[in-house]
């Protein structure tokens, strides 16, 4: 990318993936790079930056879309779309040059490990991916009303669209919430569709009596089978971390554990 001009401009954009699409396309078309991409509902404006506002084009990122996957391979589009759900700082950048590179060279930018971009665009992808495989074992559904499901988390990636098309896939005939108390925002599906919505318009109600009544006998069956000679808080921690704790039935009585790690 040695022919590209580095600007000195700082895009805000929505924070969609297609957003992120649609300024690849007027980078490669100009042969620009920002110095900065922000989320525009994030951004805290400082003197300092140029800002441009980028408004998203869906014809302009579809376009890239198909792209990605014709010139450079399905590989690249699956690294960059879960290199975006993660929470890492400049995700953008990256993933821009990353992308920009790939349409000059093709499906051989996957084997430029040495070069930074691409290195952290893979590394990204990979932890977001691994925190959403983790998750698909973890999450626990809790009965709120009649044929209704909910369910909350915590994760450090923003995952909760991968995560919510796995459980459609599994729990197709149950209308379910996954709620991602991190960001706030809940993915809601229905029988047929589902949405992404913000959390705060989302009202959840008590658990329904045989929810609470499972509830209990499961905690009841966890203690029981646990053996208090061979209790070890701090391999527990190490097999399941405190952070999971919290949105786990069986570990509800358990929160104040770490006290006793601490005597």
């Amino acid at each position: 990318m040695s022919n590209w001009k580095l600007i000195n401009k700082t895009y805000l954009y929505d924070g969609t993936f297609y957003g992120l699409l649609t300024i690849v396309f007027d980078s490669y078309i100009h042969k620009t790079l920002p110095q900065k991409i922000y989320n525009k509902d994030t951004y805290i404006p400082n003197f300092l930056d140029k800002t441009i506002e980028i408004t998203t084009d869906f014809d302009k990122s579809q376009r890239v879309f198909n792209g990605i996957e014709k010139n450079i391979g399905y590989k690249a589009l699956y690294n960059s779309y879960y290199a975006f759900l993660s929470n890492q700082e400049n995700k953008e950048i990256y993933i821009l040059k990353y992308l920009c590179d790939g349409f000059d060279i093709g499906p051989k930018i996957n084997d430029n490990l040495t070069t930074s971009y691409v290195f952290k665009t893979i590394n990204m992808r990979k932890r977001a991916l691994a925190e959403c495989h983790k998750f698909k074992g973890l999450l626990r559904f809790q009965e709120i009303s009649d044929n209704l499901c909910y369910a909350s988390i915590h994760p450090d990636n923003n995952i909760l669209e991968p995560l919510g098309h796995h459980f459609i896939n599994r729990l197709s005939s149950i209308n379910f919430i996954i709620h991602d108390k991190n960001r706030n925002i809940c993915f809601v599906y229905n029988n047929k569709n589902y949405k992404i919505i913000n959390g705060t318009y989302i009202n959840i109600p008590e658990f329904t009596e045989n929810e609470k009544m499972y509830q209990e006998l499961w905690k009841m069956f966890f203690k029981t089978i646990s053996i208090k000679e061979r209790k070890n808080p701090r391999c527990q921690m190490q097999f399941m971390p405190k952070k999971y704790w919290k949105d786990l039935n069986n570990f509800q009585d358990f929160q104040n554990l770490h006290h006793f790690l601490l005597k």
